[in-house]
């Protein structure tokens, strides 16, 4: 029996089939780097993440020269004006460098879970800044974000908090792409720029930091380590561009929450994270908030 796909996902076969590989495998990489920081004792997470810039940095200078994509990176750069245009482009720069930061710092020091419920989140904080920018949302969407809210609000009220680590994600990466999306800058270009500024200063840090350059100089194993570090860090970056190229809007964003799935078993597997039964609750309604959301992206695709 020949079943059609929906005319939202006509593609050609090969180019479907190859998005959907690409997304999976860059999330999977992207969980990789969640748990890198653990195969690279004595290195703090701070020192992880400052390895982990410089070669990403080089890794990406490397990956674009084999590529042949210099002439895009520079096109993307040539669309910037005058002093304010680069200022408004530098601006997101910090809030990514601390996420990347948090990303390998948090899984070291007892936040794996907290984080990987702020990328649970961030989609459904996303859903909100639509609806501030305009953007009409459906029963579905409304829902999704009701159960959030009632499931962080169960946190606070059975901890009386929620993890800073949580809300970092969920808030300040909605910044971030709101911003780059408005400057309307290829992401590849977007991302040179971002390690441009974030690696020298990383390289700067680490020259200062005497136990964390010999933890890796003086060992040739941990130098294989952190390159590869930076090798995973750059094509997952590169296979999620690429996916988000070939694949309709809706269909790689559902492939997304895959992501922060990997993240959390992890973070209660390898990482050594703790969830307790009474957080399954809270855990369990924001979870079925991102179901909503799947429901609302699956039902968009087939046109219901």
């Amino acid at each position: 029996m020949n079943l059609a796909l929906p005319a939202q996902f006509a593609l050609p076969k090969n180019t479907l089939a190859l998005g959907v590989t690409l997304a999976i495998l860059s999330n999977v990489m992207f969980a990789m780097v969640y748990a890198y920081g653990k195969w690279l004792p004595p290195l703090t997470g701070t020192a992880v993440f400052l390895w982990r810039m410089v070669m990403m940095w080089g890794c990406l200078v490397a990956l674009i020269s084999v590529l042949g994509k210099w002439d895009a990176v520079l096109g993307g750069l040539s669309r910037v004006k005058g002093i304010r245009g680069w200022a408004w482009l530098l601006a997101p720069t910090p809030i990514l460098a601390s996420q990347l930061w948090l990303f390998v710092y948090a899984p070291l020091n007892g936040h794996g879970v907290a984080v990987s419920m702020g990328y649970f989140l961030f989609p459904l904080v996303m859903v909100l800044v639509g609806f501030v920018m305009g953007e009409r949302l459906t029963r579905l969407q409304w829902l999704a974000v009701a159960c959030a809210g009632v499931g962080v609000g169960m946190e606070i009220v059975r901890t009386g908090q929620v993890s800073w680590a949580t809300f970092w994600v969920c808030l300040t990466y909605p910044i971030f792409y709101v911003m780059r999306r408005r400057q309307n800058i290829p992401a590849l270009t977007g991302l040179f720029v971002d390690l441009s500024i974030i690696a020298p200063i990383c390289l700067v840090v680490l020259c200062f930091h005497a136990s964390a350059m010999s933890a890796v100089i003086g060992t040739p194993v941990m130098i294989l380590k952190v390159i590869g570090l930076g090798l995973i860090s750059v094509l997952s970056q590169q296979a999620n561009l690429e996916a988000n190229r070939l694949l309709p809007t809706s269909l790689f964003g559902l492939l997304g929450y895959l992501e922060p799935a990997l993240l959390f078993v992890l973070a209660i597997t390898v990482l050594g994270g703790v969830v307790e039964w009474q957080m399954l609750t809270s855990f369990g309604l924001i979870w079925s908030g991102i179901i909503c959301l799947l429901i609302q992206g699956v039902a968009k695709r087939w046109g219901r």
